[in-house]
């Protein structure tokens, strides 16, 4: 019934967003205004604007293919906010982290990926759990331009056996479940890279 296609959604653009969310970060983070400021520019409009309302504008405004369109306009939306975990998770390493590394020679860029990423990852599961888990709800969505996702096949046996009722309240049952399945998953990560207490 089109889960498939929902965990391919699902998959494909948080692994986008978690990308461009770093580089966003890093930029939103750097001195140079020419990066600092359109970043967060960029920032402050994905998260302001619904994502039914980027799906829109991306598919019909652009004339994107469908798939294509929910996957652009699920990453770009989400990565804004995954930038704002990864900064608030960068911000909460202590600073005597940076200077540790800066002393012994390491370069920046080498430092973030090195010691400080590792650190803010381990502090953003939580976080990014949450936005895991809106990302798969919010993959419905992409039944409004035609992608043939869980909901969308939902819709289409619902109406072919005039049995709404029970047909959502499967999908209902069936998000649940996963949602469910991502937080274990989410405690197991975070319980495997928990730094051991001395």
């Amino acid at each position: 019934m089109g889960f498939p296609m929902s965990i391919g959604l699902t998959a494909i653009s948080f692994i986008l967003s978690l990308i461009l969310g770093l580089f966003l970060t890093l930029a939103q983070m750097s001195h140079f205004k020419l990066l600092h400021w359109p970043a967060r520019a960029f920032i402050s409009f994905m998260r302001g604007v619904p994502m039914l309302v980027v799906l829109f504008i991306v598919y019909f405004g652009f004339g994107t293919d469908a798939l294509p369109a929910a996957i652009i306009s699920f990453t770009v939306n989400c990565s804004a906010f995954v930038s704002e975990v990864f900064r608030s998770s960068f911000l909460a390493v202590d600073k005597g982290q940076w200077e540790a590394a800066y002393s012994v020679g390491l370069p920046y860029s080498k430092v973030v990926r090195r010691v400080i990423f590792p650190q803010a990852f381990r502090i953003a599961i939580p976080a990014l759990g949450n936005i895991l888990l809106d990302l798969f709800k919010g993959t419905s969505l992409a039944a409004m331009i035609t992608v043939s996702e869980m909901f969308m096949q939902a819709k289409i046996v619902a109406g072919a056996n005039q049995d709404y009722m029970t047909i959502y309240i499967m999908i209902a049952i069936i998000y649940w479940f996963f949602c469910w399945l991502i937080t274990i998953g989410q405690t197991a990560l975070e319980h495997h890279l928990a730094i051991p207490e001395s």
